[in-house]
């Protein structure tokens, strides 16, 4: 059997990949592991989002969780950030999130917060991982009364609501805003914020039905949202994904503001009002070109990670840094929450509109999105790591960039997956480096094809 946990949890088509054994195994063993040197019974918390297959994975989570003695304390449908911000609140020693992010409704996941909220390190998801796999084997069930419960929760959506209200200093009166729930875990804890807060909402896709989580609407779907903001004559849109852990937005126009946008706006403000640590913005080697021109203007600072924003966060809290995220919408304000708050994102976004007083699109014009084309080029799997080392590939990108002086730039790295070499070049001119990229493609083939 292979590796189960990938960059985000466990994931798989629920009921096939991601069986009730599996779940069952996972809660066993993932609570055996984080909560072995505990001197009081473990509690662990466990949320969901609105896909089908969550009662029954729920189910076949909890039984192993009690099988090793575990407090178990259902929180229903609520976001993944707030699973995380939950478990620090209600002092619990673990927090488990029932979700497939902004998959398909047939998929689902399992991933665990430790109990301080963090998403688990790659050591500690390799033990539990050995657990599962039989590498290992747990020392004794307690039996009697040491045997695990479930106690119910009913204020987890209230106190959510309450502190994600809590991150902005300012009420949202008079703002217009349109919000895509994605038919999943925000839909009903969206709404209850930006009402208590004073917006006018108009929420679409806020009635799961188990199926139609992410299903042409959310935040990789924005279409409908951009037509809807138009239609009723938002200020701004707000789409969240299934799990609501990351966001993006739509201006008064309908156009897109994705999160490198986001961030660069939230990042302006709070470096003018000395709440910016370091005067740094974490980002992606993804990010537009465009985000790092902007921010060399206004005197920000800018590291970038690899893809993933257990990579941003590595980042941020290794230097101190309290912002960071990635283009997709998945930021992470660190003064608020341990890892990426769809809704918490979303009112700072929308603090800074109500405080400024500027229009959506007038904030978000303050980065120029370079035109990016992306090809992939098919090679042999034992060469996907291999582009650098041939002189001619190493050269024409070398040209490339120098050519670009600073105006575009190249960006070169393997499928995790697949054997692909991924080309993406950034420029003013589409046409020219859409050209550029099919002939530096091309000569990956060639080569290692």
């Amino acid at each position: 059997m292979g590796k189960l946990f990938g960059t985000d949890g466990i994931r798989g088509v629920a009921n096939k990949d991601l069986t009730a054994e599996l779940a069952f195994k996972t809660g066993q063993c993932g609570a055996y592991v984080l909560t072995k040197h505990a001197s009081r019974r473990p509690r662990i918390l466990i949320g969901k989002d609105t896909r089908k297959s969550g009662d029954m994975l729920e189910a076949a989570l909890t039984a192993g969780l009690c099988s090793v003695g575990a407090k178990v304390i259902p929180l229903g449908v609520v976001p993944t950030p707030a699973v995380a911000y939950l478990t620090r609140l209600y002092k619990a020693d673990a927090g488990v999130v029932i979700s497939a992010s902004h998959n398909p409704c047939e998929y689902n996941g399992i991933k665990f917060f430790n109990s301080e909220g963090y998403k688990l390190s790659d050591a500690i998801e390799n033990e539990i991982e050995s657990y599962i796999l039989g590498e290992k084997t747990i020392d004794d069930l307690p039996t009697h009364g040491k045997v695990g419960y479930v106690s119910a929760n009913h204020n987890a959506v209230e106190d959510y609501v309450a502190f994600a209200c809590s991150t902005i200093d300012c009420r949202l009166d008079g703002l217009k805003v349109a919000v895509d729930c994605a038919n999943g875990a925000s839909f009903e804890t969206a709404f209850k914020a930006l009402n208590k807060l004073g917006a006018n909402v108009e929420a679409i896709h806020n009635t799961p039905d188990g199926v139609n989580i992410n299903a042409a609407c959310g935040s990789t779907h924005m279409e409908s949202l951009q037509a809807y903001v138009t239609s009723i004559g938002a200020d701004v849109g707000i789409a969240f994904d299934g799990d609501a852990d990351r966001m993006l937005a739509v201006d008064e126009n309908g156009n897109l503001i994705d999160g490198d946008k986001i961030m660069a706006v939230c990042a302006k403000y709070m470096m003018e009002n000395g709440k910016l640590r370091q005067n740094t913005l974490v980002a992606t080697v993804m990010s537009n070109l465009g985000l790092f021109i902007a921010g060399e203007k206004m005197g920000l600072n800018i590291p970038r990670t690899k893809v993933g924003d257990r990579y941003v966060l590595e980042e941020m809290l290794d230097k101190g840094y309290n912002l960071g995220g990635e283009q997709s919408g998945h930021i992470i304000f660190l003064d608020h929450n341990t890892t990426g708050d769809g809704l918490v994102s979303a009112l700072q976004f929308l603090a800074v509109l109500k405080k400024t007083g500027q229009k959506a699109s007038e904030a978000a014009s303050i980065v120029t999105v370079l035109p990016q084309v992306l090809i992939n080029a098919v090679v042999k799997i034992e060469n996907k790591d291999k582009y650098m080392e041939h002189p001619q590939i190493a050269a024409a990108c070398e040209a490339l960039e120098k050519e670009f002086a600073g105006a575009g730039r190249v960006l070169i790295r393997p499928s995790g997956t697949e054997p692909l070499v991924r080309v993406m070049i950034e420029g003013a001119d589409k046409e020219y480096i859409t050209k550029k990229a099919k002939e530096l493609a091309d000569m990956i083939e060639e080569i290692l094809g």
